[in-house]
């Protein structure tokens, strides 16, 4: 498992694997993580053709501006999943596998026993030029997957976070999808809250389906504004255009940036004189406050932030 302070995962865009002008367009795109679909965007009767098309395009070495590359395989009980996986993970750029339907532990022991067996390595201890473990991120698409979340979470140890898929959960429960998103605040509690006490990286929130014109950019706005607050730490794009929106609001702001380095510079200086609680503008700081600020400052460092010359900025704050 990833530590989640080396993971960086703000926009998880989908690209149809049967489309390969959209393969070889994603290889300009500045994304975190592009999953390559072999799943819903892709028709029965291509499934074969797009499954090597994915599998010979992840051949080639992956994008300096892409940070992980991903498959997204047909679920478990689909018939297509043992040759998703058997031809993608010939592929040695492919960085993590994405399982739809995940809705037992069952899933994903299945899953990895099949990464395991193909790659006999998985599990030896990386070294220098050896392929990294691969890793697996479950989509949460069910009542039934949402009940089972501790089971998911503890039934491999490849798995490296928890991805939301709300029109699926919609339809399983037979409920609507409203511009408020209320519905679907309990399993999006569920989903983060699970993902943290297993120590996951991530938690990835919910499409947003609207991808032309202003209105739809102001509904992405606000959906992943909201999902932050949550404390999803990534969101699912369906369009390119999505990305730059969803990496800089999942991104640390520069006013939220600096406030966290004060408050590490500033805890340095109450340690090294006994101090456990302090204050800053007012308000005080704590063990919490200082955790979160540590994680902001260490995710704005991989998000391109030159935080070396933010804390020497900030070298000479002291604690109220």
């Amino acid at each position: 498992m990833s530590s989640a302070a080396s993971v960086l995962r703000r926009a998880l865009l989908y690209v149809p694997g049967s489309s390969q002008k959209m393969l070889n367009k994603s290889r300009s795109l500045n994304v975190d993580l592009v999953a390559y679909d072999l799943e819903d965007s892709v028709a029965p009767h291509s499934k074969h053709e797009a499954r090597f098309a994915v599998r010979d395009f992840l051949m080639q070495p992956k994008a300096d501006n892409i940070r992980e590359q991903a498959v997204r395989i047909n679920a478990v009980d689909s018939g297509y999943a043992l040759q998703d996986l058997t031809e993608v993970l010939k592929a040695p750029s492919v960085d993590t596998i994405v399982v739809p339907k995940v809705n037992q532990a069952a899933d994903l022991h299945f899953i990895s026993d099949v990464i395991r067996h193909t790659l006999p390595d998985q599990d030896r201890q990386p070294s220098a030029g050896s392929r990294p473990p691969v890793k697996i991120l479950a989509l949460i698409e069910s009542a039934q997957a949402l009940m089972s979340l501790r089971e998911i979470c503890t039934a491999s140890p490849y798995l490296d976070g928890l991805i939301f898929a709300a029109e699926d959960f919609a339809a399983d429960l037979s409920i609507t999808r409203t511009p408020s998103l209320s519905e679907f605040l309990y399993a999006r509690s569920a989903i983060v809250t699970a993902s943290r006490a297993y120590n996951l990286p991530s938690a990835i929130d919910l499409v947003c389906t609207a991808y032309k014109g202003d209105d739809a950019k102001l509904s992405l706005e606000e959906e992943s504004r909201g999902g932050k607050v949550m404390g999803f730490n990534g969101k699912q794009c369906i369009h390119p255009s999505q990305v730059e929106v969803v990496q800089r609001i999942y991104g640390p702001n520069l006013k939220e940036l600096e406030w966290a380095v004060r408050v590490v510079v500033g805890n340095k200086k109450a340690e090294s004189v006994g101090r456990g609680a302090w204050t800053l503008d007012g308000k005080m700081i704590d063990v919490p406050v200082v955790k979160k600020c540590v994680a902001i400052v260490a995710r704005a460092g991989l998000c391109g932030y030159d935080t070396g010359k933010l804390l020497a900025k900030w070298k000479d704050q002291q604690p109220e």
